[in-house]
């Protein structure tokens, strides 16, 4: 993502949600076990995290529900996964 493209998405979130609040994580992932550990720990042990493998193994979908408490938590997120090769955001 751009930082145009951040900062619109961050004007977006700050429009649609109030804080603290539960916000869900989507990525796509290569089915690599330490690509998966790596978007894995990018959130805490209070997080909920569920995985699913595509129907032909290739790919993993990673979905994680964890408490923010201000927009700047999710953006650092999305910031920290786009350094993890490959990685998709849903």
């Amino acid at each position: 993502m751009t930082e145009s493209e951040l900062e619109n998405f961050k004007n977006k979130l700050l429009e649609a949600m109030t804080f603290p609040s539960v916000y869900m994580f989507k990525f796509i992932v290569d089915a690599d076990n330490r690509k998966i550990a790596l978007l894995e720990s990018l959130f805490g042990e209070d997080a909920e995290i569920h995985t699913k493998e595509s129907g032909n193994g290739k790919y993993i979908s990673i979905t994680a529900k964890e408490v923010v408490m201000n927009v700047e938590e999710i953006i650092d997120v999305y910031k920290k996964a786009a350094e993890v090769k490959g990685v998709m955001f849903l």
